[in-house]
């Protein structure tokens, strides 16, 4: 494709915070169409290591209008998860666009032009749902160019046998570096390096019920109480199957992080050295936001200043699925349809009425 296309609204990214949105502007009677980069389906999630396991049942990670169908053992694979986006995406026939990439979004008047790689893109307001996993983030220690060994961000890590016999270090506090490290340390010599103890939730705590405490403390927030709900958050440690077996095998303990690299391995506080093959680092992502450098909206860290997902700086510009900073639980599959809603219900009345 090329040339110019008019849309009302333009969304970026058809992951799942896309494909939420798409669901409710298909019922707004809004012209739009999704870009997504990706050539499959699926968003993130083929990108994610192959024995990923959710850590909230089915029912609970789904987007609005149909219910992600059950799994095995109630907690979904990364393939079950693919499956259900790629059906859902079908499902509602929704317009998505790959792979075309976003280059840039620029004022045009009253409107923003989105410029690709496949044409340019122009619509009254624009909905950028590319996710927080656009880049990996790996810590800056000491002497880590030095360091011979292997180091892998959990975004490149598929599976354990890479790493059997080896020397690993899993970098990481929360789920994704308990679930990892319960595989590899099936095959591999490993020590989990968190920077304090991690937070194990109780056998019968899922992600149901941490979205549930989410909720209450942001509703609390918003009325001015303390919440009610306990302390537990999306980032302690969920005790799918995998996780329990390793606890079963004694290697759910952790040491606090170590000072440098070495060459061959890595320094630890109290100055002894220890031996390492390959560091795998389970420590997050950063949101991908260049994209919109050109509007000015931009903040030093990265992000963009919102208002219930709306970009204070550019109204014609909202984010979804980024995280809390831009909706609560928004980045996860159980927490993106509140936001969806709330953001095209926001998009129908500024397009509508020219106002907030």
């Amino acid at each position: 494709m090329s040339g110019l296309v008019e849309r009302d609204v333009l969304v970026i990214g058809g992951g799942q915070s896309g494909l939420a949105a798409g669901y409710f502007l298909r019922r707004s009677g809004l012209g739009f169409e999704i870009l997504d980069a990706n050539e499959r389906p699926g968003g993130a999630w083929p990108d994610t290591w192959d024995s990923l396991r959710l850590f909230s049942p089915a029912q609970m990670s789904s987007l609005p209008g149909w219910p992600m169908p059950p799994s095995g053992d109630g907690y979904p694979t990364r393939d079950h998860v693919i499956d259900y986006l790629t059906r859902y995406e079908r499902r509602y026939d929704l317009p998505v666009r790959r792979p075309v990439r976003v280059l840039a979004v620029e004022e045009a008047g009253d409107r923003l032009a989105v410029k690709t790689d496949r044409g340019t893109w122009m619509a009254s307001a624009v909905i950028s749902a590319t996710g927080g996993a656009g880049v990996p983030h790996i810590p800056d220690y000491p002497g880590s160019a030095g360091f011979r060994g292997r180091q892998v961000h959990s975004s490149r890590y598929r599976t354990p046998e890479d790493f059997a016999g080896q020397r690993v270090l899993v970098v990481g506090g929360g789920n994704s570096g308990a679930q990892i490290l319960s595989e590899v340390s099936r095959v591999a010599e490993t020590t989990w390096v968190t920077p304090e103890p991690p937070r194990f939730l109780p056998d019968d705590v899922d992600g149901r019920v941490l979205f549930e405490r989410a909720t209450e403390r942001v509703r609390a927030r918003m009325e001015g109480r303390e919440p009610d709900a306990p302390k537990g958050g999306l980032g302690d440690i969920v005790m799918v199957p995998p996780v329990l077996e390793a606890r079963e095998r004694g290697v759910l303990h952790s040491v606090r992080p170590f000072a440098s690299f070495m060459p061959d391995g890595v320094v630890w506080q109290d100055g002894s050295l220890g031996a390492v093959d390959a560091v795998i680092w389970c420590t997050g992502f950063r949101p991908d936001l260049r994209h919109l450098a050109p509007l000015g909206v931009l903040e030093p860290d990265g992000r963009v200043t919102v208002e219930n997902g709306r970009a204070t700086c550019e109204p014609r510009l909202w984010l979804l699925g980024y995280g809390d900073w831009n909706g609560a639980a928004s980045a996860t599959l159980a927490g993106i349809t509140r936001s969806a809603r709330d953001t095209v219900h926001a998009i129908q009345q500024f397009l509508t009425t020219g106002r907030p």
